[in-house]
């Protein structure tokens, strides 16, 4: 089954982020290697949001990364949500 984890992120994200990425990178490149997460990303110009879809059995899944996130530990996130996703068109290849 398919989740999109949704973040609101602060306003100054762009800056604050940077002591945190790496290892909210590297969680989120370990769920990837194991097929957990299909893909993430930031999205608005300026960046004030990300989107990441899980491919997994359970939205716990999806919640436990959120509350280990280091972005959502470190105040970077003012708002998260998992919502599940029927995808129409495209997907996993």
């Amino acid at each position: 089954m398919l989740y999109l984890l949704l973040y609101d992120y602060v306003a100054d994200v762009l800056t604050r982020r940077e002591p945190h990425r790496p290892a909210h990178l590297d969680a989120l490149r370990t769920l990837h290697e194991r097929g957990t997460v299909l893909m993430a990303g930031a999205s608005g110009d300026p960046v004030d949001s990300a989107v990441i879809v899980f491919n997994c059995d359970s939205p716990r899944v999806v919640e436990e990364f959120a509350r280990s996130d280091p972005y959502v530990q470190n105040g970077l996130v003012t708002q998260w949500r998992v919502k599940p996703w029927t995808l129409a068109v495209g997907g996993p290849s």
